[in-house]
């Protein structure tokens, strides 16, 4: 057995076209390191709806230039099988450690299958290729990032011709191809034949933002804002001073790329710590409202000031202010949401005689319903401008929430006032999650075993009126691996994260507002209720 991880570790490294890799490799072959070889050697990553993402390394189970080639034959394969030979793909990368790599091998793989490649000019927020995809009538698109994923990692995102994410059975094809490719020396990969396009496509993006804003609406809100290490901070800039909005106060400490994100444990705005730099630089500058965006800028934080001091706002709370404000703008066209996020969107859309669709979670499934006006996902993802971006888009995002602060400032009101008036008008519709961050994933997989064979019949003293296994799918939804809890007024999902290791669970709990006096006694009601549906949560999975 040792013999043979050795052999194909050497097999492995003798193609390896990466020098940083071949050394890693080499490295523990000479150690007889065979605990780490048989974690680099036990497999090979999957290829699934998100693409690929996993630790930067060598061997088949970490993100490397052999992955990345395989994956890119493997989709060049699957294209031009789709009769899509001599088509364009178009892609895109963030600042982190290989993007780049990343990117020009793929192009090359692609012009090498005889497809046509474009690789956009520098390291762009990802919904900037989104929107080039249609813009460039290309047949697919590739974005290489791991959006707030640790610094170690890296990903490889793929999009079809229509600008959204691939969903099955595209993706198990496309992984069948990349399992088809034997060697790397069966890859042609020339040196040159691709496109490095210009600043076109990013002004063409920029021009395109104009449309999420009323014409003649109010511009004043003051933010501060954070780029998280990431690569959204130019766009935005730009896409700001276009709008004529006041020039974000930078978190200057967070403002460029960096791929080793030193300032935050986990670059993500929703992680404990990752936002304390912004709400530093908004004791001091004293804006309207903090935005955030992940490093990658498909997703939108905010913060707002809560009494004496910012917090942030949950997905579910800006997912419902942006929706109030479409619909006061008339806007028209399905509202849209992932199962996971708060049932309050279908009560704005019902309320405003508008078509409302639940989808599986992730914006692979949002962006393809039909007639998408507005879509949102609580992990901060927002789709405002679907006719541009059918992704999340924390650019435009930006820029709607900040509309929306300036209008209300011109009223001498507040984001969190409108968020009262939402919960009178219907009902305060309250979210919390439990998230639990494994080092090893059978944790997660004994989890989801123990809720299945002993499943809980009360959470916080609510009793459960319907227990769903998503595994067997719905009326409206595909399976997919999850459980959903319906109690009297709140709700329950369980699931696997399908980016990174985490067991998560989503709560909501939905509480009756007679009025505005009311509303503190309505938030500690809910408060209480989420803190207890956590704890018999935790206690019935084991966790």
């Amino acid at each position: 057995m040792q013999d043979e991880l050795i052999a194909r570790a050497r097999t492995w490294l003798a193609e390896d076209p990466d020098a940083e890799t071949r050394e890693e490799l080499a490295g523990l072959i000479e150690a007889g390191d065979t605990a780490e070889l048989a974690a680099r050697f036990s497999g090979t990553l999957q290829f699934g709806t998100a693409g690929l993402r996993g630790e930067l390394g060598a061997g088949p189970m970490r993100m490397n230039r052999s992955v990345v080639i395989r994956a890119a034959a493997g989709l060049a394969a699957y294209l031009n099988k789709q009769g899509s030979a001599g088509g364009l793909v178009v892609i895109g990368y963030d600042a982190r450690h290989k993007s780049a790599d990343f990117a020009r091998d793929t192009a090359a793989v692609m012009t090498g299958a005889g497809l046509r490649a474009a690789v956009l000019p520098r390291p762009l927020p990802t919904p900037v290729l989104a929107f080039a995809i249609r813009h460039l009538g290309a047949v697919a698109g590739v974005e290489v990032t791991a959006s707030h994923n640790p610094p170690r990692d890296n990903g490889y995102k793929v999009y079809l011709g229509d600008g959204s994410q691939i969903v099955p059975p595209a993706d198990a094809e496309i992984a069948a191809e990349i399992d088809a490719v034997r060697s790397l020396a069966d890859v042609p990969r020339p040196d040159g034949g691709w496109e490095t396009l210009d600043d076109s496509v990013l002004g063409a993006y920029l021009a395109r933002t104009d449309a999420v804003l009323a014409d003649g609406s109010a511009r004043s809100a003051r933010t501060v804002y954070t780029a998280m290490h990431g690569v959204g901070k130019d766009t935005l800039l730009a896409a700001f001073a276009r709008a004529g909005f006041p020039e974000p106060v930078l978190v200057a400490e967070q403002a460029e790329p960096d791929p080793e994100f030193p300032t935050v444990a986990f670059p993500n705005p929703e992680e404990p710590g990752a936002m304390d730099l912004a709400f530093a630089k908004a004791r001091e500058t004293d804006p309207d409202l903090i935005v955030a965006n992940d490093p990658d800028a498909d997703r939108c934080a905010v913060a707002v000031k809560d009494g004496a001091d910012w917090r942030m706002l949950r997905g579910d709370e800006v997912g419902a202010l942006l929706a109030t404000h479409l619909v006061r703008r008339g806007a028209q066209g399905t509202f849209a949401e992932s199962i996971v996020s708060s049932s309050l969107l279908g009560r704005i859309a019902e309320k405003a005689g508008l078509p409302y669709e639940e989808t599986l979670t992730g914006f692979k499934w949002i962006a393809r319903v039909d007639g998408l006006r507005y879509g949102y996902e609580e992990a901060l993802g927002y789709c405002v401008d679907p006719e541009g971006v059918r992704d999340k888009d924390g650019i435009t995002a930006a820029l709607l929430i900040t509309e929306l602060a300036s209008q209300l400032k011109e009223e001498g009101r507040t984001l969190l006032d409108l968020l009262d008036d939402i919960a009178v008008e219907h009902g305060l519709h309250a979210t919390d999650q439990l998230s639990v961050r494994v080092e090893d994933l059978s944790v997660i997989a004994r989890a989801m075993e123990q809720l299945r064979e002993q499943p809980p019949t009360t959470l916080a003293g609510l009793a459960i009126t319907k227990a769903e296994d998503l595994t067997r799918g719905t009326d409206r939804l595909p399976p997919t691996d999850g459980l959903r809890y319906t109690l009297d007024g709140a709700r329950v999902i369980v699931r696997p994260s399908g980016t990174e290791p985490k067991l998560k669970c989503y709560l909501e709990v939905v509480v009756p507002v007679a009025g505005h006096a009311v509303l503190p006694e309505a938030h500690a009601t809910a408060t209480d209720l989420l803190a207890k549906i956590k704890q018999d949560l935790s206690a019935a999975a084991g966790i």
